[in-house]
């Protein structure tokens, strides 16, 4: 892989890090801000719904920039997102800046997904594609783990600034790495022509596929800390190791998913949707017992980054070359309108008296929606062929 698409890890490591912090530090977060840890959980559905609007305004807003300048710009976004959040003196601006630091997310996402794809042969796309979303993972597997475990020495807001260092760290290797002419051989896409791709039926399918196939893995994930504590019985001195595991499961999944693309985009979509559905449905009896529980997390890492890559390839396939910034951008969009639901949605579980416990099975009956608008997709897909023969 080209240096340049390793820069773009190192920016998904940033971001990916504030996006996941939140869920290993809920529980001081609520107790500090004074609230439920539902409305606590809300703070991951704040940031989601501010990728969702961010990404499209922000891709087509900066369509014609230098995708350089446009990857810095939305990192010292991220940065300055990030330090706001470690200064927030209440509930609500603490989610102010919250929505703040998500306005870079998507468009960093969407555009690093193109300039990644653009670098490598085509047979090579998915695979750029999960390289550049091991940062990632590398953010699940390292970064928040640590954050848990800086939130319980130190407090939730020194795990805040430390995110905000890193945004610097990342800002600096992108500015050094990613090629100041990347994307100026392409030629320019007028509104219109970027537009249009939302009348594709497909591509939003596609985007349908990503919101509801991802989205239940974040009716378990938002609530790990109190799933892992109240219900399995670990302390909370154990949530980080656990979170390790679960971490290295989305290393190993995240480059699975993209060698299951670039070989068949569309068994891979379908098997990764499938795997994820199975591997929670079997993960709500073992939350009572702590070894099957630990083993989980990791098989539920591996299945649910196996998705990524497909589910990103999908999408760009079906929007064409004039819409892919927007198109990218979209699903990064979609990724966290999942999020929003599943946390959501596991917030609604909760208050509703089904416990902690019930958050699995939610998450399998959210998945198992994606899976099958997928089918559906790749029917229609096929429906011209079995017409012409």
């Amino acid at each position: 892989m080209p240096i340049a698409v390793y820069a773009l890890t190192a920016g998904a490591f940033g971001i990916g890090t504030t996006e996941f912090i939140i869920m290993g530090l809920l529980l001081q977060v609520a107790a500090d801000m004074q609230v439920s840890v539902s409305t606590a959980g809300l703070l991951i559905s704040g940031y989601a719904l501010g990728v969702f609007v961010g990404a499209p305004v922000l891709t087509l807003g900066t369509r014609r920039m230098p995708r350089k300048v446009v990857l810095l710009a939305l990192m010292a976004i991220f940065t300055l997102g990030n330090a706001a959040c470690a200064l927030a003196p209440s509930y609500g601006w603490l989610m102010a800046a919250r929505v703040l630091t998500s306005l870079a997310h998507g468009t960093f996402f969407g555009v690093g997904s193109v300039v990644a794809t653009g670098l490598v042969a085509q047979n090579k796309r998915a695979s750029a594609i999960s390289t550049m979303f091991i940062g990632l993972t590398v953010a699940t597997l390292l970064g928040v783990p640590f954050g848990a475990w800086l939130g319980l020495l130190l407090g939730w807001r020194a795990a805040f600034w430390t995110v905000a260092v890193i945004g610097v760290i990342a800002f600096a290797i992108l500015a050094v790495f990613v090629p100041g002419n990347v994307g100026q051989d392409d030629k320019p896409t007028s509104l219109r022509d970027e537009v249009a791709v939302l009348a594709q039926p497909q591509l939003l399918l596609g985007l349908a596929i990503t919101v509801f196939g991802f989205g239940g893995l974040f009716t378990v994930f938002t609530y790990i800390q109190p799933i892992l504590t109240r219900i399995s019985g670990f302390s909370q001195s154990a949530v980080s190791p656990i979170l390790l595991v679960l971490g290295a499961g989305l290393a190993i999944g995240n480059v699975m998913g993209g060698r299951f693309a670039d070989r068949g985009l569309t068994r891979a979509l379908i098997g990764t949707l499938a795997g994820l559905a199975i591997v929670l449905v079997v993960l709500a009896p073992a939350l009572g017992m702590k070894i099957p529980t630990v083993l989980l997390m990791g098989l539920l890492g591996v299945a649910a980054f196996a998705t990524v890559a497909p589910l990103q390839l999908r999408v760009l396939e079906k929007a064409g070359s004039a819409g892919q910034n927007l198109a990218s951008s979209l699903n990064i969009a979609a990724f966290n309108l999942g999020n929003a639901l599943g946390a959501w949605a596991g917030g609604i579980t909760i208050d509703a008296g089904l416990g902690f416990a019930a958050l699995p099975l939610v998450a399998a009956a959210i998945t198992l929606v994606g899976l099958g608008v997928a089918l559906w997709s790749v029917h229609l897909d096929r429906r011209p062929v079995s017409a012409a023969a």
